[in-house]
This record gives structure tokens, sequence and C-alpha cells, in this order.
């Protein structure tokens, strides 16, 4: 099968404003007929780019989708010069129970692409955004966070893709976002990302790492939405005058980049995980980032996280407890300016 059994209730070629759903058929125990609805908004005026704006795709990550939730109230039309389609929540399960992973089928979202028009509820989506939405946009804005599992130094990110008027594009658009850190990232968890296959069909693809964990300081939602407003103009899509870090009296942006395996620390043993470095601090190559404590050893010393190389400490991670094999910190590097362009 390769029709999505996805029924979408807005019309993406009408003008103005729709507020609607996804309705993806799924069962359950007390609903034979049951259809998981995700929220949808379009909003449509004249001539301009095509830009998919969405959040939520891990439901632990929230800032995203409170940016993306107060532009479906707040926006109008004569903003708009193109058209914009937002899903605040792409897996509003995940969402409503504070989880990574979809409750209905255990599935990653962002390790389900290209998905399957007969797959579960997670591939079903999948496969929407594949097969509809990525082909009808030009731009798409994924928003992240670190979820519970890890906390980000806020920073907007990409991937290196191999075509160099996509990557200048992306750059741009990275930049837009004026955070303190641009991130160039690898995939050290599987494929089937959404930028990856979003990537593939030649979107310009921006996306972020806006912190991590449930408790959100207000500066990170000032600085996800403020950054997205940013990018959203610099896109030509939303009336405005766009900002640079010099006009908000800030240092350029330095993009850092973790691209090898060793960049990401994993935790050799089971513990209580103590943070040593502050986020966005340098480290040196050898130094200790964090330690790992015992609970039932008080006589045990603690097993060091040590930075392989010299660079920054981008991320670092979010609950204390750790299991072996969790990523407990990410080392960053600065960038060769020349990759950029």
């Amino acid at each position: 099968m390769d029709k999505s059994q996805i029924h979408c209730t807005v019309d993406f070629e009408r003008a103005g404003i729709q507020h609607g759903h996804l309705c993806v058929p799924y069962s359950y125990n007390l609903g034979g007929w049951a259809n998981l609805l995700v929220p949808i908004t379009v909003i449509q005026n004249g001539t301009g780019p095509t830009v998919l704006l969405m959040a939520g795709n891990h439901g632990d990550e929230y800032p995203g989708q409170v940016a993306i939730l107060k532009l479906c109230r707040e926006l109008s039309v004569d903003q708009i010069r193109g058209r914009i389609i937002m899903i605040p929540v792409l897996n509003v399960p995940a969402s409503k129970a504070a989880t990574r992973l979809s409750p209905l089928d255990g599935k990653n979202l962002n390790r389900s692409f290209p998905g399957r028009a007969d797959g579960t509820v997670t591939e079903m989506v999948a496969h929407f955004l594949t097969t509809v939405l990525f082909p009808l946009a030009d731009v798409v804005i994924d928003i992240h966070t670190g979820g519970r599992s890890v906390d980000f130094y806020p920073c907007a990110h990409m991937h290196l893709v191999p075509d160099r008027e996509q990557r200048r594009k992306m750059v741009a658009g990275t930049l837009a976002w004026n955070t303190d850190f641009a991130f160039l990232y690898a995939d050290i968890a599987g494929g089937g990302l959404l930028p990856v296959e979003a990537e593939r069909q030649g979107k310009v693809v921006i996306t972020t790492e806006m912190g991590g964990g449930e408790a959100i300081p207000a500066a990170v939602h000032r600085v996800t939405q403020n950054g997205l407003c940013n990018v959203l103009i610099h896109l030509g899509l939303l009336v405005g005058r766009e900002q640079s870090r010099a006009d908000l009296g800030l240092p350029p942006t330095r993009w850092v980049q973790s691209l090898s395996r060793d960049d990401y620390r994993f935790a050799p043993e089971s513990g209580i995980y103590e943070n040593l470095v502050d986020l966005g601090a340098a480290v040196a190559a050898g130094q200790p980032v964090g330690q790992l404590h015992f609970l039932e050893r008080p006589d045990r010393e603690p097993v060091r996280v040590v930075a392989p190389t010299a660079g920054i400490l981008i991320a670092t991670r979010g609950p204390a407890l750790v299991s072996q094999g969790d990523c407990v910190a990410c080392i960053a590097h600065d960038v060769d300016p020349l990759v950029l362009t």
C-alpha cells in the first residue's frame, strides 16, 4: 500500500487560516474505529515560500510545541507571504505522556522515516510527512530539545548536506535563529530521521536543540520563540525586519561540530552521574566532564568520564540516574568556515 490512510481536514490550497487535524486510524481495546487527531494549522496568503513547521517529534520536548501553539493562535493572514503549515505536536500520545517514544506503538518517530502507509500509528505519520507534506514544502523546520535524557546548550543545528546550494541556505537559516552556538551533528543512534528524509528530497532543513528536560527556563522559551520568528522573517514568509546578532548587541554565532563518534561520551557503568562542567564551557583533552557514583558502594571511587579532545561541552546528561551505555556528554569542536560555503 502506497497511499496514506491518514485523512486531513484542511485544504492545503485554500487561502486564509484553517485549523484542523490529521486523522490517523488505529484500534485499541475500547475503540475499533478510533482516530488519533494530530492538530494542524495552515495559513496561506499570496505568493511566497511554503514552510512546514513542526515540534513534538519527541513528546518530551516542549519549547517548540509552546512556540508553535502560540503562532497558531497569534498569526494573522496579512502577516504571511506564502504558506505556513504548522503541526505543534507531531507525537500527541508521547507529548501527553511526557515520553520520547509513542506509548501507542513504542516507536521513535524520528527513527521511522520514510514510514509505511500500512504501518503502526508512528509509521503512518512518518509516511504522510514523507509523501504528502514534504513535497509541498520549500523549507522544513523541526524543533527539538534534548528531552528528559539530555540537556543541550540551546542551539540551532543542521547536517552537512552534500548539495552546496542547499547547504548554504540551511546555514543562513540556522544563523537566523541567533543562538550563541550553531551545531553540526552526526547520526550516532541509527537512521530513519525526519531531517534526513527532508534533506533527501532537497528541502532546506532547519532544526534545533533547545535545552532539555520538562522544567523549561523562561530564557529557553525566549530564544526558541524569538529565534523562530526571526527565521520565518529571514525566509520571507513572515512580514518584519530580520535581526542579526549584531543588531541584538551579541557576538557572532560560534559554529561547532560533533561529527566523530568519540565526541559522544557514554556511561561505562550504571550509577548516579555528576556533571563537573557547565554547558558551553571549554574543556581540555583528558579533562573529566562528569563522574559516576555507585549508590550501593560508598567505599568505591567514582568512575570519571573524560573529554577525548579539547572542545566545548555542548550537551550533558539530564537525569542523574544513568544506565550503562547512556550518552552523558557531547564534546563539540570549532568548524572550518570553508565547510559552510
